[in-house]
């Protein structure tokens, strides 16, 4: 319950402050009077708003864009390239306000067994997006689901993989390049399947 007095911003300074620190020191480095400071609070408000330190992380979780995009606002009818092209171009807009932010929580990963567990489940709902992306734009029916599945799985991990290391993309000139190259030879094995006729049934002899 809010008390007379309190400030209702001092939750968001102790979010920034471990966001700002936890990127720069690592989270076990980081001590929780350090975000205190940082965040111009007392001590004991920190463990008001977060318990445990580590709650700080699935907080900070919570602050990733929503990876939930319309599939009507990027797909071209039957261009499953420029589809993509779209799609993955309107998720790396929404990280790019957030670029440290996701960097400091996929390192945070390997050890913390919470923000692996909500990074797998933005993961799932990637692989979905890809996955509905594909299908709207190839046209119901005009492809394998089994390689919608495999394409899909495929951009999903090379985005996720990306965004895992914006951060540093200054240092990877050629990663927009790469993503395109990758996106492409997906969508062209796509459409080739797609082209490619159907395997006739064998003929049971009986004609």
């Amino acid at each position: 319950m809010a008390k007379k007095g309190d400030d209702p911003s001092a939750r968001e300074r102790i979010l920034l402050a471990a966001e700002r620190l936890f990127a720069e020191l690592g989270f076990d480095a980081t001590p929780t009077s350090r975000i205190a400071e940082v965040a111009g609070v007392p001590k004991g408000l920190v463990h008001y708003y977060f318990r445990r330190k580590r709650d700080l992380l699935t907080a900070l979780v919570e602050r990733l864009p929503d990876e939930r995009i319309e599939p009507a606002a990027v797909v071209v009818p039957g261009d499953i390239a420029e589809s993509l092209r779209r799609l993955v171009a309107e998720l790396d807009r929404r990280l790019s306000a957030s670029q440290v932010l996701s960097h400091l929580l996929w390192r945070e990963a390997d050890t913390h067994r919470a923000v692996r567990d909500a990074l797998r489940s933005r993961y799932d709902v990637l692989v979905n997006q890809v996955r509905t992306v594909i299908i709207a734009a190839a046209g119901a029916g005009s492809l394998a689901l089994a390689d919608v599945d495999s394409a899909a799985a495929l951009l999903a991990l090379a985005v996720s993989y990306r965004h895992s290391v914006a951060r540093h993309a200054e240092d990877t000139p050629d990663g927009p390049d790469e993503m395109e190259r990758e996106l492409t030879f997906i969508a062209d094995a796509l459409t080739a399947r797609a082209a490619a006729p159907r395997e006739s049934v064998p003929s049971s002899g009986l004609d």
